[in-house]
This record gives C-alpha cells, sequence and structure tokens, in this order.
C-alpha cells in the first residue's frame, strides 16, 4: 500500500471512530429530537446557530434535500462569509467579530420568542463568545438548548470569556461530534501540523440522526413533515409542490417569529 492509499485508509479509520462516537450518544439524539418536535408541532421553530465553518450544519438542517420546515437558520454573513479570505468580507475579521460581547444580543432581538421555542447551536470548541452568549440568552428566555461540539478539543481550549464559561455551561444537552482536539485527524512524516478535520464529519451525522427521528416524531403524531425532496424520486411536478409548500410553511412559522 503506498503512502496516498495509506493516509485515505487512516482517515476512514478515524472516520469509523467518529460513526461509532455517534451510535454511543443514540440517547441524547432521541432526547434532542424530541425537544425540537415538541416545538414543531406547537407551531414554533428550533433556532440553529453557528459561526464560522459551523454554519455547514446549520445549512444541512435546512433548507437542503432531505430536510423539511421547522428550522430558523441563523447565519450572520459577518461571521460566516469567509471565502474570500483576505481583504473585504475576510477570515480576520469573521474571527474578530464572532469573540465581541453582545453582538449575540443584536442578533437574537430580531425574533420574537417564546418557551415553547429550541434551539441547537453548533461550535467545535465552544469556546467563542458570540455562540456562547446566544445559547445564554436562550437560557434566560427559558428555551432549551443542544449544543454541538467537540468534546476533546473544548475541554483543551480556554474560554474567550472572562468568566471561563464555556457553550456546554448553557446547554441542556450536549453532543459530541468526536472530534479530536485541534480536529485534524492526520500527520505526515515531514509536516509539523496535523492536516484533515473530523468535526464536520460527527457533525453533518448528528444533524442528520436527528433530522431523521424529528421526522418520526412529526409523523407519528398525525403531522408528516414537508421534505423537500428531489424529481427523481417523485416526479417533477410533485417536487414542485413539496417545495413551494414547504417554503410556504417556513414563511408562515417565521412571520410568528417577526410578530410584535
Amino acid at each position: 500500500m503506498d503512502e496516498q492509499q495509506s493516509l485515505t485508509e487512516e482517515y476512514l479509520h478515524y472516520c469509523g471512530a467518529i460513526i461509532e462516537k455517534i451510535r454511543s450518544q443514540k440517547s441524547s439524539i432521541f432526547q434532542a429530537a424530541a425537544l425540537f418536535a415538541e416545538s414543531i408541532l406547537a407551531g414554533r421553530m428550533v433556532h440553529m446557530f453557528g459561526s464560522g465553518h459551523s454554519r455547514i450544519m446549520v445549512e444541512e438542517m435546512w433548507p437542503r434535500y432531505g430536510s423539511f420546515p421547522g428550522f430558523n437558520p441563523i447565519v450572520e454573513l459577518s461571521l460566516t462569509y469567509h471565502n474570500n479570505v483576505v481583504g473585504a468580507n475576510g477570515q480576520r475579521q469573521a474571527m474578530f467579530l464572532e469573540n465581541i460581547p453582545g453582538l449575540a444580543e443584536r442578533i437574537l432581538r430580531n425574533f420574537a420568542l417564546s418557551k415553547r421555542d429550541t434551539a441547537l447551536i453548533v461550535s467545535s470548541s465552544g469556546c467563542n463568545i458570540v455562540p456562547i452568549e446566544i445559547a445564554e440568552l436562550f437560557q434566560q428566555q427559558g428555551i432549551k438548548t443542544v449544543a454541538i461540539v467537540s468534546q476533546k478539543h473544548l475541554e483543551k481550549t480556554s474560554s474567550k470569556r472572562n468568566d471561563g464559561k464555556k457553550l456546554t455551561d448553557f446547554a441542556d444537552i450536549v453532543l459530541d461530534t468526536g472530534a479530536p482536539a485541534g480536529d485534524s485527524m492526520i500527520y505526515i512524516e515531514g509536516l509539523e501540523t496535523p492536516v484533515s478535520p473530523g468535526s464536520t464529519v460527527g457533525g453533518i451525522m448528528i444533524i442528520n440522526s436527528i433530522k431523521a427521528e424529528v421526522a418520526r416524531l412529526l409523523t407519528n403524531a398525525g403531522q408528516p413533515p414537508k421534505v423537500l425532496t428531489a424529481g427523481c424520486i417523485v416526479g417533477i411536478e410533485k417536487a414542485k409542490q413539496l417545495f413551494e409548500a414547504a417554503y410556504d410553511e417556513h414563511a408562515y412559522r417565521m412571520a410568528e417569529l417577526y410578530r410584535g
């Protein structure tokens, strides 16, 4: 086996370990899904937040094929639009802004929150100020909150808050991506620093596991979700109908968040 193949096998091996880590958290995944289904059945929303690359998990939940309304994806461009890398709207600014106290309050000020809402916040380190403050504000509003973190990374990382508190201090349920401290999983001879992160792999599996469990609960409750579905599965016309119905429902639910 050449080096190229062996590194691929090594990465896939670590991904296999991540799968087992997710599997070990099934009871917590069920609990999170039950909370979220309750909010959706009540006509409310599950608020989703992630800064930086954590926005990937937010967008994986909704809207995309195989997903359904009931989730409010809160993705601030100032914290996530960093594909320019440098210059205007670059990575430096995004990393700076996600540690500005008070920004979380300005973000949530846009929504009329309810105790019937729930939330899911994603942060690999769980140590940046804005995600932590988002969770803290939800807790103050009596909103049950689920956190997705990389536990080993969180434990070895210092909080940016003066009081040292981390995202997990304000979460009712904590789910672990299974990624290592530092996130990257592959070490190469002659290269000082590791490559190939694992947190997104674990995070996406958690998101879609929760999604499946929520869909089951909604269906069992007599309110099957309107799932964005490809035309190659249900036909072009049915796919169009599902998209329009799902987007209309999302707009209706969002209107409740803007009311008042």
